[in-house]
């Protein structure tokens, strides 16, 4: 398992360097007409996706140093900053994000930069995967002991095989998706990866008409600063 990680993380620091030419192109673009700024703009998106999860695939690899500290994070005020982040690209793919907060306890146990990699994570694989004009739905609600960020998406139904493989808590490595084309499960395995290491879990919740993708926290009891 760790020569296949370190296989990853080779690949990835190897695409890092042209993702970031690439995206440096883009914006010497010239943007004199509507259609060049339209693809700089594409351009820009793809390759700022790439590069993170290029990131992220690099700190799987530093999990087992522990260098990831927990500690509480307040869990609305991170599905906001990443739900902000990913407003425009969602206007520019003609998507709807709206989010619902029915949760009372404010505080979750893990480490916010790994939690913000796994709601972004949720929500580019939402946007991906549903049509023109289909709205995403993410809720942050409690469920017994534990608050859960699902995200709900309108895409093609995911496969069994995948959905039992997420059903025990995570995913060992990358898998192909098949009714999702394009799609290697990258986005899936890294999520699945940040939550194994934060105590929490994510699952999967087969609808006729998309899938929900949800992760699972430790609630705190801490009292709330914010």
């Amino acid at each position: 398992m760790i020569e296949e990680v370190d296989g990853i993380l080779l690949a990835a620091h190897e695409l890092k360097v042209p993702l970031a030419v690439i995206r440096q192109l883009a914006f010497a673009l010239d943007e004199s007409s509507t259609h060049n700024q339209q693809i700089r703009t594409k351009i820009v998106s793809v390759s700022e996706r790439a590069i993170r999860q290029v990131n992220d695939l690099a700190k799987i690899r530093r999990l087992e140093d522990g260098l990831f500290t927990m500690e509480p994070v307040a869990v609305r005020e991170v599905c906001d900053a990443v739900s902000y982040e990913l407003r425009q690209l969602f206007q520019y793919n003609s998507r709807d994000l709206h989010i619902k907060y029915k949760n009372k306890s404010k505080l979750v146990i893990a480490n916010r930069d790994l939690l913000c990699s796994i709601v972004y994570n949720f929500l580019i694989n939402a946007m991906h995967y549903s049509g023109d004009g289909a709205k995403t739905e993410m809720i942050v609600n409690e469920v017994w002991d534990k608050t859960r960020i699902t995200v709900r998406d309108y895409g093609p139904a995911l496969p069994m095989d995948i959905w039992r493989e997420i059903k025990k808590g995570w995913m060992d490595k990358p898998t192909s998706i098949a009714m999702r084309p394009g799609s290697s499960g990258l986005g899936l395995y890294i999520a699945s990866s940040f939550s194994r290491y934060m105590n929490a879990k994510i699952g999967a919740v087969r609808h006729k008409d998309g899938t929900s993708f949800y992760v699972e926290l430790i609630t705190s009891k801490q009292a709330s600063l914010f």
